[in-house]
């Protein structure tokens, strides 16, 4: 299965990278955005491993979401492909997560 990112967990990613870089270090932004990108490609040959995103479970989509520290990367599979739909920051108001999408 090839992995899809949407504009919006494109966005997301740079925003990640960005807040890091200037609060912490580059080193510290660049190692985290690579894990969360790392973490996506373990969907490939297993897609189902994420669990459920409850907080979506009235849409038509089936969402999952595997965790990265303090994020969860939210997806979806359709055709051949893995949807990374957003990057969800957990330390938010969880209702946000129904907004982002």
């Amino acid at each position: 299965m090839r992995i899809y990112w949407t504009q919006t967990a494109l966005t997301n990613l740079e925003d990640i990278f960005e807040y890091y870089k200037l609060n912490t270090t580059l080193k510290v932004a660049r190692k985290l955005v690579k894990e969360i990108v790392a973490t996506t490609l373990l969907l490939q040959n297993r897609p189902k491993i994420g669990r459920k995103e409850e907080l979506l479970h009235d849409r038509k989509l089936e969402y999952r979401f595997l965790v990265v520290r303090n994020y969860k990367i939210i997806y979806w599979t359709e055709d051949n492909y893995i949807k990374i739909a957003t990057v969800f920051d957990t330390r938010q108001d969880p209702g946000e997560i129904e907004k982002t999408l």
